[in-house]
């Protein structure tokens, strides 16, 4: 009897114990160093200490197509146990633009409370300072009434940040165009026009051109931005533009570049929001999918000019609302960095009207497209 009992035990760990290990690692998240983080002033928000969450949900809405229709996220990614890493008692805080400069990450973000973008550090992607604002509304151009939604991109001569300036923000009888600034050092930043260097002209831009997207390409000596652009309250596709000085941009004809994809039904009824790395051969686009204008998730596609031919990820979506957590209705807003060994991608998360930041891991460069 006893050797059967015996049996009987190893059998079960045998059997239990590799997926008791994987939901461990599931609800615990990456290991992430905690030395040398940022000191936050005592007048900041106490640091979170990390949630232990199971990692699977219920399952969404029937008609998405998913293949893991229980994860919060998919093809190697996944979220941080502690969520959010930013919010609470700041208000809601959204649409961020991430650097990576040596041991010390810089995040621009937008602080809906302030109507302003700030900028917070970390050594960790998790820990971050307390904001200091950096850009303000200007209301007096007639456009800027709040501001928000920044990307940065620094180069020999500085740092480059474009904005969205906004009018009756969240309306549908409101305006939104994007603005140009620059700084030497990230925190203080001069507006280079007091007019828009972008704003909704073509016919499917209607109303608002918003969530610039910007690289620099060397070889062309061109910005490249993508851009959304539709309905104020969410835009409807993505654009592409160019410049040579960051003032004067060239659109597409045949914009919007990327659209919603009516086969999939997580991502049916608008795609926007993106942010573009190009990496080898590839450009990759972090976006966000829209089955209806209140329910968001991320994916990812991939193109080689980043202008054509653009190949979904068949895990798609990546990242997923957690039922009845701080991201329980969308995520939005991806930013990925690559870090050397990992991707660190930060996203804005709602449940109700509360937006928060929130991160999610990925091992490795290789994002896994086949």
């Amino acid at each position: 009897m006893g050797q059967k009992i015996r049996f009987c035990a190893t059998l079960i760990t045998a059997v239990l114990g590799p997926s008791l290990a994987q939901a461990e690692h599931a609800q615990q998240g990456p290991a992430v160093p905690r030395s040398g983080i940022v000191a936050v002033p005592a007048s900041a928000r106490p640091l979170q200490e990390p949630r232990r969450q199971p990692a699977s949900v219920k399952e969404l809405p029937t008609g998405e197509r998913q293949t893991e229709p229980h994860a919060e996220a998919t093809a190697g990614w996944v979220k941080y146990a502690g969520n959010p890493v930013l919010g609470g008692e700041l208000g809601t805080c959204f649409d961020v633009s991430v650097l990576k400069e040596g041991d010390l990450y810089r995040m621009w973000f937008s602080w809906r409370p302030k109507k302003s973008v700030a900028l917070v550090e970390s050594k960790d992607g998790i820990h971050w300072s307390e904001p200091l604002i950096v850009l303000g509304p200007r209301k007096e151009f007639g456009w800027e009434d709040d501001v928000n939604r920044p990307v940065v991109v620094r180069r020999e001569d500085g740092y480059h940040m474009w904005y969205t300036g906004q009018v009756q923000s969240g309306r549908h009888d409101g305006l939104s165009c994007i603005g140009y600034a620059i700084s030497a050092d990230g925190k203080t930043w001069k507006r280079m026009s007091e007019k828009p260097v972008l704003s909704p002209q073509q016919p499917w831009e209607k109303v608002a051109v918003m969530c610039p997207h910007v690289i620099w390409d060397k070889d062309t000596r061109l910005f490249r931005m993508w851009y959304s652009a539709g309905e104020q309250y969410e835009p409807d596709g993505i654009g592409y533009a160019t410049s040579p000085d960051g003032l004067i941009w060239a659109k597409r004809a045949d914009n919007p570049v990327f659209k919603p994809d009516p086969n999939n039904a997580w991502e049916q009824h608008k795609v926007t929001g993106c942010q573009v790395i190009e990496r080898g051969d590839w450009h990759w686009m972090f976006y966000i999918g829209f089955r209806d204008v209140d329910h968001a998730q991320i994916g990812i596609a991939r193109s080689q000019d980043g202008i054509t031919r653009w190949q979904r990820h068949p895990l798609n979506p990546i990242v997923r609302p957690g039922i009845d957590k701080w991201d329980h209705d969308a995520c939005y807003k991806p930013y990925a960095v690559f870090d050397g060994g990992k991707w660190l991608l930060w996203y804005n998360g709602r449940h109700g009207g509360s937006e928060q930041i929130g991160l999610v891991f990925h091992e490795g460069e290789d994002l896994g497209f086949p």
